[in-house]
Order: structure tokens, then sequence, then C-alpha cells
């Protein structure tokens, strides 16, 4: 399997999709404020206000928090100012963490990111050391039952995607930032359903992971991600399926 794809097949298997509603709602929230605070309101002008309002419709956000997050993000309402940082890490094995997080206090945030950490016997690293090893994709997952692989192959070639990757259930459509939306318009146009899609970093190279590694490194990702500050997580391992499949039993 692609190391550009293995994390969020590894999300969907283990189950953090269907993350706390309270939680995911907050983290929704944060970016559609800050999305509308950098790019303004209209979401047909503001592609990440687009995508972060497409992701509340996902997770069934009520329309009136979406519209109270924006006016707060322009300015039409008073409401909390975030501040966007990037946190830089290395968790068990070596594996490269970076973390995306939106805050009210940095501070705050720093010191309970350094203390989830150094639980799991990782720590954070400094500026530079671990971003390089990422770079920004746009992936765009869809079910295997809404099309065939050469029809899709077709479609998105043709709209400029990087790559396909075949899993069980899923295809991955990988692309270039500047083509995000280029390419799910060209899957609407074709009806053709799409189950996820994020402007997502990816990891240039990875890291193998055996089964003891593998449980700890699940384990700190979970943590992490459930931190109400951090946006997204992203590290650079490689679990085979098995061993996956193994864990996931034994949750």
């Amino acid at each position: 399997m692609s190391g550009h794809s293995k994390w969020s097949t590894i999300k969907r298997k283990k189950g953090a999709l269907d993350a706390k509603r309270g939680r995911t709602f907050t983290k929704i929230i944060k970016e559609i404020q800050v999305a509308a605070k950098m790019g303004g309101g209209d979401e047909n002008a503001n592609p990440r206000l687009r995508t972060a309002i497409q992701a509340a419709k996902a997770a069934n956000m009520p329309l009136i928090n979406v519209e109270r997050a924006i006016k707060k993000g322009t300015g039409e309402l008073e409401g909390t100012v975030y501040e966007e940082i990037n946190y830089e890490a290395y968790g068990p094995g070596g594996v490269a963490i970076l973390m995306e997080s939106m805050t009210d206090n940095k501070n705050r945030t720093v010191s309970e990111i350094r203390h989830i950490l150094s639980r799991a016997g990782g720590n954070l690293a400094t500026a530079g050391s671990v971003a390089y090893n990422f770079e920004k994709k746009g992936i765009i997952t869809v079910d295997k039952k809404a099309c065939t692989e050469d029809d899709l192959l077709l479609i998105v070639t043709d709209a400029g995607a990087d790559d396909l990757t075949v899993e069980e259930e899923f295809y991955e459509v990988s692309v270039e930032p500047h083509s995000f939306e280029i390419v799910k318009k060209a899957l609407n146009a074709s009806s053709i359903a799409i189950a996820e899609s994020s402007i997502t970093m990816v990891p240039k190279t990875t890291v193998k992971l055996d089964e003891k590694a593998a449980q700890k490194i699940l384990s700190l990702m979970d943590a992490l991600e459930e931190h109400e500050d951090i946006q997204n997580v992203y590290g650079n391992f490689d679990i085979d399926d098995a061993i996956l499949n193994k864990l996931q039993e034994n949750a």
C-alpha cells in the first residue's frame, strides 16, 4: 500500500473517523472561523471555507452553527481569536509527527502537547526538523461501488490528478492542492459520489513499525487527535495490514 494513503486507511480501519461528535464539531467550527477570517465569508470565493463547510455537512452539523462560525470569523459576531501553530515531534520508533493546531493560548497548548508526548515516550522537535518530510496533497476517496477503476482513472487523470491508489473498499485519488477543486468538480460532473475529501500532509518517506511500536504510536496519535486544540495529526509510519487488523481485534 502506498505511503501517502496509509494513515487515512489506518484511521478508517481503527474507527478514528467516528470521533466524539462534540469534539469533531469544535474542530470544524475553529476551521470555519479561521477560514472565514482569512478569506472572507463567501464559500464560492473561499476554497478553504468551502471545504470546511463540506466537512460540517458530512458531520451533520446544524446550519445555524456553521453560519454563526462564519460570522465570528468575519467579525460580524464577537468570537474567540485563534492562532494557527504547527508543532513537530518524534514518537515511539522514531516516527516523525506533524501537528496542526488552532489555539487561543499557545502556552497552554504546547505544555499539554509536551505532556502527551512525554507519557508516550515522545518529545517535541525543533521547527523544521520534521516538516521537511511532509508535503501538502489533496486526497479524495471514492467508494469502489461508485465506479470502475478504469472509469475513475480516466476522469481524474484528465482533471489533473497525480495518483490513484486501490484499496480494499475504496479508491484514493491524490492531487496537488491547486487541482483539488478541479478534480472534485470533474467527479461531480460524472455523478461519481465522493466519500471523503481533504487537503492533508503526506509523508515523503515512512517508517515500518512492528506490532509493539505500532500499538504505541496509534495510542499516541489517538491522544493527540483528542486534544481540542489539535486540528490534524500526521505521522510518517507504515503498519502492515495483518498487524493493524490484529490490534483492531484486540482493542
